[in-house]
């Protein structure tokens, strides 16, 4: 079993009347079987409404499942008994920075989840040093998170969760209020922590090309599991994608139509070097 799976997973949303009766339910995660394996960097992509954002509350135990089992490092998260436990190993990182950080100074914002979980001081600003270096922001650790931007709060909010060392970082859509250098900073940062650190990164986001370095990507369309493979695998299916309502990375598209238009390029082109190398062969 890997450190994330579900089992034929189902949420669904009721709505009620003036007088507390379900008049009606919408199911938003329908019957998903997922794993995700320690050390894996895996993408959830799907247009709004796929579900996507219901699944990432399911591993981080802010939902339960409807019907299914969600498992989180071996722990069933209907348990209340391992709610804690679950979510200091999945930590969750959400669209908007200012709704994770609640300290005036960046430290101790960093340290606060430590501090609530009983960890003595010592230790605390041991892995507030090592969270802030690991984001790239110890140079700002005296700085008030009001003055910072976009994406230095999002690498705040990121290294607040990796404080409490969780073995998962799960992160929605963590970089759809930002600017384009935000999102590079954040991205580039979910790398380094995937990469150096071995953190199980699960990504959800609607950008195409903050996914072309994860391991595997998950396409998600009302509330089912539609495509699963390796960012090639995936965007080598463009007219599929695109009948879901979804885009594929700019230089991915170019490869697209130049191929449409006779050229002889390969699918599934991932980057701009690769597509010189294809037009220059």
């Amino acid at each position: 079993m890997g450190i994330v799976k579900t089992a034929k997973l189902v949420y669904e949303y009721a709505r009620r009347d003036e007088d507390n009766h379900v008049i009606e339910t919408v199911r938003a995660v329908d019957r998903v079987d997922l794993d995700i394996q320690e050390g894996e960097f895996v993408a959830i992509l799907g247009r709004n409404g796929s579900g996507k954002s219901t699944m990432a509350k399911q591993l981080n135990a802010l939902l339960c499942p409807t019907e299914g089992t969600v498992w989180i490092g071996g722990m069933d998260t209907t348990e209340e008994k391992y709610l804690w436990d679950v979510r200091q190993t999945a930590g969750m990182v959400f669209q908007n920075p200012d709704n994770q950080i609640i300290a005036t100074v960046v430290e101790e914002d960093v340290g606060f989840g430590p501090e609530n979980m009983g960890i003595p001081p010592k230790e605390i600003w041991e892995r507030v040093d090592e969270s802030l270096q690991a984001v790239g922001m110890t140079a700002y650790r005296k700085m008030s998170p009001n003055h910072l931007s976009g994406g230095q709060k999002q690498r705040v909010a990121i290294a607040g969760v990796m404080a409490m060392k969780p073995r998962c970082i799960i992160l929605d859509e963590p970089t759809a209020m930002l600017d384009p250098n935000g999102r590079k900073e954040v991205i580039r940062t979910i790398r380094e922590l995937n990469r150096e650190e071995g953190i199980t990164v699960l990504l959800i986001t609607h950008y195409m090309e903050e996914t072309v370095d994860a391991d595997r990507i998950v396409v998600m369309d009302q509330g089912h599991v539609e495509m699963t493979g390796t960012p090639r695998e995936i965007f080598s299916q463009v007219e599929r994608l695109k009948a879901l309502k979804l885009d594929v990375p700019q230089v991915t598209e170019l490869a697209y139509e130049c191929k449409r238009e006779g050229l002889n390029i390969p699918d599934g082109i991932l980057t701009v070097q690769e597509l010189v190398d294809a037009l220059c062969q």
